[in-house]
């Protein structure tokens, strides 16, 4: 039931990072990590996807309210917002900004996405955004497989 409840955001991961990436390179970008990297850029932003998709699956199963579900994406654009979304942390000027965004375990996810764009293959940044990615997929799908055989078990 989770997979097909996710098999739709996972689709369009699937093309969003696809669409970002193609109008990237028409416009310039070059990767570092090569071509191999573009396709571990899309695998990458297509777990996060469906990671992030493993909260929205949770809040359903937890409150069976489509409006509790929408509810939590204004917080979710706060964390991304106070993270390294819009620039590098050597890039913010602001001590309370940067010190937030270096905080904010989703600047490591972000800071994963982007070193495999201009640092190349810099494992030192691009497996703690994995193992962050991992941590939210497994955490949430893990408490909405909980959820949902809770919600059956009452039926």
């Amino acid at each position: 039931l989770l997979v097909g409840a996710t098999a739709g955001g996972t689709a369009l991961a699937v093309i969003g990072s696809v669409v970002y990436l193609a109008i990237g390179l028409i416009f310039g970008v070059t990767l570092a990590s090569g071509v191999l990297g573009a396709l571990a850029l899309v695998a990458f932003a297509v777990f996060v996807g469906v990671a992030f998709a493993g909260i929205g699956a949770w809040l359903a199963l937890v409150t069976g309210s489509p409006e509790a579900v929408q509810g939590i994406f204004p917080l979710l654009f706060v964390l991304l917002f106070l993270s390294t979304m819009n620039l590098p942390a050597d890039f913010i000027q602001k001590d309370w900004f940067r010190t937030i965004a270096e905080w904010n375990p989703l600047s490591l996810v972000i800071d994963g996405l982007r070193s495999l764009i201009i640092d190349g293959w810099d494992w030192g940044t691009l497996l703690p955004g994995l193992a962050v990615t991992g941590a939210i997929f497994v955490l949430f799908f893990g408490l909405a497989a909980r959820a949902l055989r809770r919600r059956v078990q009452r039926t």
